[in-house]
């Protein structure tokens, strides 16, 4: 049990009913799951207002209703306190209520619109690697060293945070890589957590959905930046237009990094192929199983948040050397006929580019390069056309299929692709509705020594249709039809 005074610490109050000093079992922001003795805190979200549920909460049991509006008719013997902003309210009371485990740890934030789990993962192994206890909070998965734990969110609720990073002080975790969403900034999900360092990635179109301007997104980002400590590092990507903004307010030590620019720490990509990268990173020479100039960044990004960690230069260097790559970032096969596919989470259109630009730098172009794509429903609809006109650019075969259509029609959302591509390339392009069957027809179209990229779910087991989950995984399809084609 905790008492609620201690747990409302730099929550900013507006007014209180009742007594503070009352003794509470834990916090929910989900009427559902309150039982008795527990503080309800009504949260205004995107579909739903908490405030509509707060009766419910008492009826299962709370004592204590934080909320930005007081209910007409209080409730005897139910402590009320009126806050500005619940979001917020929640971030810090979580803090509090699990001991700030964030001070107790070396938590580093990576924000940007791709890259960041690559970047949480890369770290996690490296440091893992390196003999310490880590931690990882990613949109892959969540691990308490070597306890894995399923994630749902690219950056869960304050609660569910500073749950596993009170795991993770229990169980002598020293470093924490946290991918930190543009989501989670704006809904106060990050608040009331210490970060020894910020990482940024890159700023390209994306979530327009949510923050409705590109303008709004970037401030977001921003914001994070903002609220670093001084204490803190902030480390950013200067060959991205936005890097510098990133750093402008805040109060954070800055570094930089850049494969083009003048930076604090360098990379020049010397060789770039299926097997991997060779990088010269600050006039060190590294070969990584990595492959793509995108994951140059990705690399380089985590070899100066290893130096500003304190590691030593040349086991990072070995350490990057050993570095496997994360599910569904390109990730490749090659079959018996030498036909390569290659899986990615790309679903943007600056993350499509970026694979393909690096699948056509590689290849010697007498080879068919076929990519199969689509865009997931009730998401940004903006970047439907551009991912249609860069697929259809960048390859020789396009094959528009659905993604995760959730309640969207699903002929629809290929439209809305198909409207991007320009003219001249129309002949390229073929659509099927069903993902599965799109990859079978890239499968059947190919001969040896073609390319496949299956674009957009990368390490996502499973499709989302009309709010219905079914399993499916790129990467297991992909090998099978290949798989089949030999016999």
């Amino acid at each position: 049990m905790s008492i609620l005074r201690d747990i409302l610490y730099k929550v900013t109050i507006n007014k209180v009913v009742g007594s503070t000093g009352v003794s509470v079992k834990n916090i929910q922001f989900d009427s559902r799951k309150v039982a008795d003795n527990d503080v309800f805190v009504a949260i205004k979200g995107t579909l739903s207002d908490g405030h509509q549920y707060i009766d419910v909460a008492l009826t299962n049991g709370a004592v204590v209703v934080v909320c930005e509006v007081l209910p007409k008719k209080l409730a005897d013997h139910i402590t009320y306190v009126e806050v500005e902003d619940t979001s917020a309210a929640l971030a810090f009371m979580a803090a509090n209520f699990y001991y700030n485990p964030s001070e107790n740890i070396k938590l580093i934030g990576v924000t940007g619109t791709n890259g960041k789990t690559t970047v949480t993962s890369l770290l996690y192994q490296l440091f893992k690697k390196a003999g310490f206890k880590v931690g990882l909070i990613s949109t892959v998965k969540i691990l308490v060293d070597d306890q894995l734990y399923p994630a749902t969110h690219t950056t869960p609720d304050s609660l569910t945070i500073n749950y596993y990073l009170n795991l993770m002080c229990e169980a002598g975790v020293e470093f924490c890589f946290m991918e930190v969403s543009s989501h989670g900034i704006h809904q106060n999900r990050t608040k009331g957590l210490l970060f020894t360092g910020g990482i940024f990635t890159n700023l390209t179109h994306d979530h327009l959905d949510y923050h409705k301007t590109f303008a709004a997104y970037r401030d977001v980002k921003k914001a994070f930046f903002d609220q670093l400590p001084k204490t803190a590092f902030a480390l950013t990507n200067v060959d991205d237009k936005n890097g510098l903004l990133m750093l402008q307010n805040t109060a954070a030590k800055k570094y930089t990094y850049a494969l083009k620019s003048y930076a604090n720490y360098r990379a020049q990509i010397l060789e770039n192929q299926f097997e991997g990268l060779m990088l010269k990173i600050n006039d060190n020479e590294v070969w990584s199983k990595l492959i793509g100039a995108f994951n140059a960044y990705n690399l380089l990004a985590i070899y100066a948040t290893a130096d500003l960690l304190g590691m030593e230069t040349f086991e990072t260097l070995r350490l990057i050397s050993e570095l496997e790559s994360v599910s569904g970032r390109f990730q490749y096969t090659i079959s018996e006929e030498k036909v390569t596919a290659i899986v990615d989470y790309a679903h943007t259109p600056d993350a499509l580019k970026n694979v393909l630009e690096t699948i056509n730098s590689i290849r010697t172009n007498n080879e068919t390069l076929i990519t199969v794509v689509g865009c997931g429903g009730d998401r940004d609809k903006t970047k439907r056309p551009e991912m249609g006109k860069i697929a259809a650019y960048l390859s020789n075969q396009v094959i528009f299929t659905s993604d995760n259509p959730r309640t969207e029609n699903p002929d629809q959302i290929i439209k809305d692709i198909e409207a991007g591509v320009e003219p001249q390339h129309y002949k390229k392009v073929l659509s099927i509705l069903d993902r599965k069957q799109a990859i079978k027809a890239a499968c059947q179209m190919c001969k040896p020594g073609d390319i496949i990229l299956v674009a957009g779910k990368g390490h996502e087991t499973y499709q989302e249709i009309s709010g219905e989950r079914f399993d499916f995984d790129d990467f297991k399809i992909v090998k099978e039809f290949l798989k089949a084609l030999q016999k």
